[in-house]
């Protein structure tokens, strides 16, 4: 299935409009209600400012005002997927979407069976990809399935299992909310699957058969885990596996060679960039 400038053209418009990178105002940061904790009180001036502070923003939120810290735009770290867009649909960034955009050209030009699937979705942004790609080619056979918790990251289990990022709130992102960025773009048809869930409640028994590109965002050692065990035998010989926080979360990357460790498995693992990284089953 041959690329046209015309096809060119769209999708490369739409990984600038899904990583924000047409908007300067992307960069800006927004200030979360974080309520500081008790154990914090050991330094009471900084507990004070930070109380303070939380109080502030908490109170501004609840008259629909949001408090920002105005960034300038850099293109460099947007095209690397270093900084959190405040709006926009993916924090990838360029060069994984490049990446993401090659595995499924791939998959789709040398035929190889199987679905589309992102473990950790954030907005969509991605998996908006991933469809749009499809709907590009003309492919109405496959299926783009969105498994994330749309509540966020859980709980680390351990201490063994990555940061705590939980009480992140804009990592909080509700079903419909990404429901609704895929209509905003044409692309919310029968061709898109939602798992809303832990991955270790709803990987195991996902109506899958089996998928071409299967890409990992969980960041977290559980959640890379959870899904690698559920998944990775459905992905066809040919396909790719793409680990979008390989190099930038420890505790992803230990899981992943945990993981192929206790299969015998030592695929070619390929970076993308300074994050992640990707292989062919």
């Amino acid at each position: 299935m041959p690329a046209t400038e015309s096809t060119d053209a769209y999708l490369d418009l739409l990984k600038r409009v899904l990583s924000a990178s047409i908007y300067d105002e992307s960069a800006w940061i927004y200030h979360e209600p974080r309520r500081p904790k008790l154990a914090e009180a050991q330094r009471p001036l900084r507990f004070a400012e930070d109380l303070l502070r939380y109080l502030v923003v908490l109170g501004l939120r609840r008259r629909s005002v949001i408090a920002a810290k105005v960034r300038p735009f850099d293109a460099k770290i947007r095209q690397e997927g270093r900084d959190w867009p405040c709006f926009g649909y993916t924090m990838t960034g360029h060069r994984r979407l490049e990446n993401v955009q090659r595995c499924v050209q791939e998959v789709l030009d040398k035929g190889v069976p199987g679905d589309l699937l992102e473990a950790g979705a954030w907005r969509g942004g991605t998996t908006i990809f991933m469809r749009a790609m499809l709907k590009a080619h003309g492919v109405t056979d496959r299926k783009v399935w969105v498994a994330d918790s749309f509540e966020g990251l859980p709980v680390p289990v351990d201490q063994n299992d990555g940061a705590d990022f939980s009480e992140i709130g804009i990592l909080k992102v509700s079903l419909e909310t990404v429901r609704a960025n895929f209509e905003r773009f044409g692309l919310l048809d029968d061709q898109v699957e939602f798992l809303p869930g832990w991955f270790s409640e709803t990987l195991p028994n996902a109506p899958i058969e089996r998928l071409a590109v299967l890409r990992l965002d969980g960041d977290m050692y559980s959640s890379t885990m959870d899904t690698l065990t559920s998944l990775y035998a459905k992905v066809s010989p040919g396909g790719f596996v793409i680990v979008d926080d390989y190099h930038s979360w420890e505790s992803c990357r230990r899981a992943v060679h945990d993981f192929l460790d206790q299969h015998g498995l030592k695929p070619d693992i390929q970076s993308i960039d300074w994050a992640g990284a990707y292989w062919r089953v």
